[in-house]
């Protein structure tokens, strides 16, 4: 067993983990069962909480059957995006960033809501994959816990997944994401509040499984310290203390306690505990059984209690990308690299099309760095599909990119690197971009322009070939001018373009160059 040693949790990172930012950064998690928003500044070197503000929005209970949405619950998640937008109000929108987790992974309707949560918040919503989800929560959970050198698991169960991350210091090295969590789990076994012996045992049993596929390599993989973060976690520490059971963390036994006052209550509206709170009721029962499965099933005997997860991790997050420590970069280099992508090429590529957008981005309402960065990661890895097959590599590309696990790009920056990828050759793939919604349409379809071009002035792979080129943009048109006499002493250059006017030509872009 992994008699696991407590490590008291510490609420503020060292001062050189840190660096220090005096505006108010501030994070929002969309989560299954509560929506989150944390304000904070780092000072000296620590994180410096300013305000923090919670809902129950329950929005994993208003799935149907069908995994859409009830109206209800969008209502009750609306209202509260209207009270965390009052609270955000005057702070630029490189200080904020909000993420949707499981139920918006999974709602059928979950992109239609984005949209609209998207216009009430007043800042953009991103969802992020399970595993993106895991980094941030261990990112968080790390900032909270001295390093002493060894590994650590963290668990974390949401209202309808469970991370399990296995890191050292700053970095995870293992990242699981367990579809299965306090609601989903609730919702299913102990309906309408019901509990008993039989379900509780069948409601363990079901997330044992759901733990078998991680079970060896986790157990395996020679942690030595146990954390569990988020609301679920928690609330079952702070109901083990208040009754006696446990001095810190959650344990075995404390745990069975716990099961056993549930299963005599018979339902959730007569469970007499003290500290437990009435919004946790509902999900209380399928918070217990996860958490069950989860010290069986990994071996786990004491479990200490972060106070800092998802939102501290996202904030810590946007602490890098503002000081240029961006994950996203680390990420796109390890892809050059897995697809053996000529990173030559693509830098070659980078360098013209990042050139074409600083002429025209701000006639085409590009000038931000989010679409510089997506068309600098565009042009260097254009060429990953040919780790699949020459033919048709930029249909592979794009599904390489829109399907992988790509740590601290959200669902939404993947689909529009993707489509970027899929659109930089051959005809231009208008429905691609009709995925998106009307404003990201329109500014892919322009940067996917500027790829093209790119592409196409780079095809004969030399460093010393391309001049100087002057570009304009007007409406949905762009021209490009070249020296004088230069395209006659390169007629394959005006050729490729002759042929790309076509392309665009039939989506309604018009090309003029001389």
């Amino acid at each position: 067993m992994h008699d696991v040693a407590s490590t008291a949790p510490r609420p503020q990172a060292p001062e050189h983990d840190v660096p220090s930012i005096a505006e108010p950064l501030a994070a929002i998690d969309l989560g299954s069962n509560s929506f989150h928003l944390v304000l904070g500044r780092v000072v000296g070197g620590h994180l410096d909480v300013l305000d923090r503000l919670r809902e129950p929005v329950r929005l994993a209970a208003g799935l149907d059957d069908h995994k859409r949405l009830h109206r209800d619950a969008i209502e009750r998640a609306l209202a509260c995006l209207r009270r965390f937008a009052q609270r955000l109000r005057g702070m630029p929108e490189h200080a904020v960033r909000a993420v949707g987790t499981n139920t918006l992974r999974s709602a059928r309707n979950g992109e239609a809501f984005r949209r609209e949560a998207q216009r009430v918040l007043g800042h953009p919503i991103e969802v992020i994959a399970g595993r993106e989800e895991a980094r941030l929560i261990y990112l968080g959970v790390a900032h909270a816990h001295a390093d002493n050198g060894e590994r650590r698991l963290v668990i974390d169960i949401g209202g309808g997944s469970t991370e399990c991350i296995i890191g050292k210091g700053f970095t995870p090295l293992y990242r699981e994401s367990l579809y299965m969590g306090c609601v989903s789990i609730s919702r299913r076994f102990f309906p309408e509040g019901r509990i008993d012996k039989h379900s509780m045992k069948r409601a363990v049993l079901a997330a044992r499984i759901e733990f078998e596929p991680i079970e060896r390599q986790y157990r395996d993989a020679d942690w030595r310290s146990a954390v569990g973060s988020s609301g679920t976690i928690k609330a079952i520490a702070t109901i083990a203390r208040a009754a006696g059971w446990c001095e810190h963390g959650v344990d075995r036994d404390a745990l069975r306690r716990l099961r056993r006052a549930l299963v005599r209550a018979r339902h959730v509206d007569a469970v007499k505990l003290r500290e437990l709170r009435d919004e946790r009721r509902p999900v209380l029962a399928g918070g217990v059984a996860v958490l069950s499965a989860a010290l069986d099933a990994l071996d786990i005997e004491h479990l200490d209690v972060s106070d800092m997860a998802l939102r501290e991790g996202l904030l810590f997050d946007l602490i890098g990308r503002m000081r240029h420590e961006d994950i996203r970069d680390a990420t796109v280099e390890r892809r050059i690299e897995r697809y053996r992508i000529d990173a030559a090429q693509g830098d070659r590529v980078a360098a013209t099309a990042l050139a074409l957008h600083g002429q025209v981005g701000a006639a085409w309402d590009l000038d931000d760095e989010n679409a510089e960065q997506l068309l600098g990661w565009a042009a260097r890895l254009h060429e990953a599909g040919l780790f699949v097959s020459h033919n048709q590599y930029h249909k592979h590309g794009a599904y390489l990119l829109a399907n992988g696990d790509m740590s601290g790009f959200s669902r939404q920056a993947q689909s529009m690197l993707a489509s970027l990828v899929r659109g930089h050759r051959r005809k231009f793939p208008a429905s691609v971009f009709n995925q998106l919604t009307s404003g990201e349409a329109r500014r892919a379809r322009r940067l996917c322009v500027l790829l093209r071009l790119a592409v196409v002035l780079n095809r004969s792979r030399a460093d010393d070939l391309l001049p100087g080129v002057a570009a304009l943009a007007r409406g949905e048109d762009v021209s490009v001018a070249f020296p004088p006499g230069w395209l006659d002493e390169h007629p394959l250059t005006r050729a490729d373009l002759e042929q790309e006017q076509a392309y665009l030509a039939d989506v309604g872009i018009g090309l003029r160059f001389a």
